[in-house]
């Protein structure tokens, strides 16, 4: 453990007593989220990035040691375990490593260098390697037999015996595996007669990088144009020059160092070897990284995107509108309280075939004035702006005494999902399940955390080739960062739906489910003590989860609050220090001034848990998601042929990947701001400028109309003197990308990223 505590310690710029406590607490089944809010005194202030990753690298390390104890097992059984052997094994500090020094010992099925081997042949592969000077047939004469019949048997035996001895070299292996990461190329090559079917992957029909170059999005593009057998893969050195290299490292390990018989011999041996032998074990091996290395980056995308969606500002608890725009079916309606509790629904038709649209707009005024609607949420799906401006349209004629709604545009990704789902099913059994739709759109303005926790993530619509990756990792890697929002923001316990509490740190489906049932038997919970008479819910998953959730009015004030309840003793001795009620202190800037964080420190709490309660009572409960703000689509552009370069407009982002970020601007397809126009300067990685959900403004560069394609900026210059600069200046590494930028534009999709990035966004993707 110390050696794990130590390698862990290093990587996320920790001490190696700070991850021993962050591991006792984490084995002990306390959550992430719970570790780092109440547990900072224990891990020296670990915040939950560095906790995931430890919680991640953990398990690697745990498995590395477990196969570091196995293999030296294995080899001790074997009688071969040496004191070099035993050191080499305890270097080793990734499982790749340990395999290639594992390779000879490992039990495998026969070989043939098993075969030439009983067949007397090792004496004649070592007579070789010992005596160069000697003709290598000449000595393989003497080994002619009934079971090696002539000299070319006897030296192709000797060749297996070497070339397997060269393929279980832990040393040899390492230096070619550094030699590939650095040089080898990715090349895909199309198969003959697929050019038609595999159009969309027309850009890797012939295409070649480095392997190490390449980033995730091509990678995982080219990795299902071959699934699908569109294209062929291979990762090697440069055909001539990279592989005469390789072979040479290979022939180093025989020192070949003359032109001897036995030399030129050898040499041959060791371009066998590596083009028959390990050139392929490398392509393979380099090809699972690459998968790997890819994944991971998309699954990283994915998670960050998803967070910053779920940070995303709720409108608050008000009554809302929400209207799933559809044509033929019609516009799906219903009307939500500030609770999210369903009152009324309809279904309207102002479109064709029907085109009721004054009955449809005395139906929206109906629903308003009734219910005092203060905010109208449209989905962004098919007829959304035609549906907009009939609600813009329809708020014109409120009396000038009635305060309109505000109307916001939101993403209906998921919606579908939901409203099929078993949950959805459970929640509206009387529903239709097109009304759901309608419903969820309206749930997700007033909170979006709330309502997007009942979606599957992978259909909310923002990730980056999500369904080409492990769907387990994905998986895992997503609910991490639901658990970790939906604690960061904290949940009342008296509103929040089961979907939403089952996050909570220490609860689960079971849990949550019963703490629904026990609200709905016994009423709202008058105090965070009451979970403890929940069914199941014991002094440990209390422990975990009472500080995350919040009780409103309540009997205890600070149950509104962050404040975990071991600490309450400590939270009322600085009321009492204060001299005043609770209630005058909550949420009063500068009550406690002239009180100092150090008195209150006793053995139990520490510095970090009593600054964070006087955090808390300052301002209790309070939301880190930003406050709420829309974009505002411009009038008169609802079709992407209203678009004109050189426009001004406003949108919210929908997505971000490796290579830019997608804008929502109104018109049923989201622009694409490359990531050499996200700002006036350099940009690594787009999340350094935009996230999901985002309002932002943008200048229109290029339209594609009939291919339903947007280049945007966020240049101030709108994207103009940076291609005056590509004329002037095209050596420049930053122009040199913003010169590619007028191509990817052209190439680039823009909604069909909700469901797969990768086929439609193929063309954005080369040469980023």
């Amino acid at each position: 453990m110390d050696r794990i505590a130590r390698t862990i310690a290093t990587e996320i710029n920790a001490r190696p007593e700070q991850v021993g406590a962050a591991v006792k607490l984490l084995d002990e089944g306390a959550t992430v989220p719970f570790v780092a809010r109440y547990r900072k005194e224990a891990t020296g202030g670990l915040d939950d990035t560095q906790l995931r990753t430890l919680s991640e690298r953990l398990t690697y390390l745990r498995e590395l040691e477990a196969r570091r104890e196995t293999i030296l097992s294995s080899i001790k059984d074997q009688g071969k375990l040496t004191d070099d052997l035993t050191k080499s094994i305890a270097r080793a500090d990734t499982k790749a490593q340990l395999e290639d020094i594992y390779l000879p010992y490992k039990p495998k099925r026969r070989t043939k260098a098993m075969i030439a081997r009983e067949n007397g042949l090792e004496p004649l592969a070592d007579a070789i390697l010992q005596d160069r000077s000697a003709d290598p047939e000449g000595l393989a004469k003497s080994y002619i037999g009934d079971a090696v019949p002539t000299t070319k048997d006897a030296l192709n035996g000797a060749r297996d015996i070497i070339t397997e001895r060269l393929t279980e070299n832990a040393a040899l292996l390492g230096e070619l595996r550094g030699f590939m990461q650095r040089e080898a190329l990715l090349s895909a090559k199309v198969i003959e007669g697929k050019q038609q079917e595999g159009a969309k992957f027309s850009d890797y029909f012939d295409h070649s990088e480095l392997w190490s170059k390449t980033p995730s999005h091509r990678a995982l593009a080219m990795l299902r144009a071959s699934k699908e057998g569109i294209v062929t893969l291979d990762i090697a050195p440069e055909p001539e020059a990279g592989a005469a290299r390789a072979e040479a490292m290979v022939a180093a390990h025989l020192q070949t160092r003359s032109d001897a018989p036995g030399d030129k011999w050898l040499r041959k041996v060791a371009g066998w070897t590596w083009r028959v032998k390990l050139s392929l074990s490398m392509m393979v091996e380099l090809m699972s990284e690459l998968r790997s290395r890819a994944q991971d980056e998309a699954i990283l995308v994915f998670s960050r995107n998803l967070k910053d969606l779920l940070f995303s500002a709720p409108a608050g608890a008000r009554a809302t509108l929400g209207l799933d725009p559809g044509i033929r079916t019609g516009v799906k309606a219903a009307v939500v309280d500030g609770t999210g509790k369903v009152i009324a629904t309809d279904t309207l038709h102002p479109f064709q075939p029907k085109n009721d649209l004054r009955g449809s707009q005395a139906a929206i005024l109906n629903l308003i004035s009734t219910h005092k609607i203060e905010l109208i949420a449209i989905g962004n799906g098919t007829a959304s702006r035609e549906t907009e401006k009939m609600v813009a349209d329809t708020l014109k004629l409120l009396p000038k005494t009635v305060k309109a709604p505000t109307k916001v545009v939101v993403s209906e990704a998921g919606a579908s999902v939901y409203s099929a789902s078993e949950l959805a099913a459970r929640e509206f059994p009387d529903l239709d399940v097109s009304l759901r739709g309608a419903v969820s759109i309206a749930r997700r303005l007033q909170d979006p955390l709330a309502e997007l926790v009942k979606i599957e993530p992978k259909s909310i619509g923002v990730g980056q080739y999500q369904h080409d990756v492990d769907q387990h990792r994905l998986s895992q890697s997503l609910a991490s960062v639901i658990e970790d929002v939906v604690n960061a923001v904290g949940v009342d316990l008296n509103t929040a739906s089961a979907p939403l509490l089952s996050h909570v740190s220490g609860l689960g489906p079971g849990l949550a489910e019963a703490i629904v049932t026990h609200r709905d038997l016994n009423g709202a919970f008058q105090s965070r003590s009451q979970l403890l008479s929940v069914a199941r819910l014991g002094p440990r998953a209390y422990e975990q989860c009472a500080g995350f959730l919040r009780i409103r009015d309540g009997v205890e004030p600070l149950d509104a609050s962050s404040v975990h309840p071991e600490a309450y003793d400590v939270a009322k001795r600085i009321v009492s220090a204060c001299g005043r009620d609770i209630r005058q202190i909550m949420g009063h800037d500068g009550a406690l001034k002239g009180l100092r964080v150090e008195q209150f420190v006793d053995e139990d709490f520490g510095l970090p848990t009593v600054r964070d309660i006087f955090s808390e009572l300052e301002k209790p409960g309070r939301d880190p998601r930003p406050s709420f703000v829309t974009a505002s689509f411009t009038d008169g552009v609802e079709e992407i042929t209203d678009l004109k370069p050189g426009m001004a407009l406003e949108g919210t982002v929908t997505n971000v990947a490796a290579f830019g970020a997608f804008v929502d601007v109104g018109v049923h397809q989201d622009g694409l701001v490359h990531v050499s126009q996200l700002a006036d300067r350099f940009v690594k990685d787009p999340h350094e400028v935009v996230k999901t959900g985002q309002v932002v403004k943008v200048t229109v560069v290029e339209v594609d109309a009939q291919r339903k394609r947007i280049g945007l900026t966020m240049r101030r210059d709108g994207g103009a003197s940076s291609r005056q600069r590509d004329v002037a200046k095209g050596s420049d590494k930053h122009s040199r990308r913003a010169k590619e930028n007028k191509a990817q534009y052209a190439k680039s999709s823009n909604n069909a990223h909700h469901s797969a990035l990768g086929d439609a966004l193929k063309s954005a993707l080369k040469r980023q």
